[in-house]
């Protein structure tokens, strides 16, 4: 990974969880979220897309 993409993963991360302990508090009344990472995926997905971006998997066969 490149230092620019760990800055956008980074930001990300941390919108992510200052956003996520918004929706903890007042979207299920202060309980411990156990489907965490469910939402961060798809905080995360939207985040990326709403920037023009998105992951796809390499392609990793010889001359790929």
């Amino acid at each position: 990974m490149n230092p620019a993409q760990n800055e956008i993963l980074l930001g990300l991360l941390k919108q992510a969880a200052a956003a996520h302990g918004v929706h903890e508090q007042e979207d299920l009344g202060g309980v411990y979220d156990e489907a965490w990472p469910e939402w961060y995926a798809e905080h995360m997905t939207r985040a990326l897309a709403d920037q023009g971006l998105r992951i796809v998997p390499v392609d990793t066969r010889a001359g790929g």
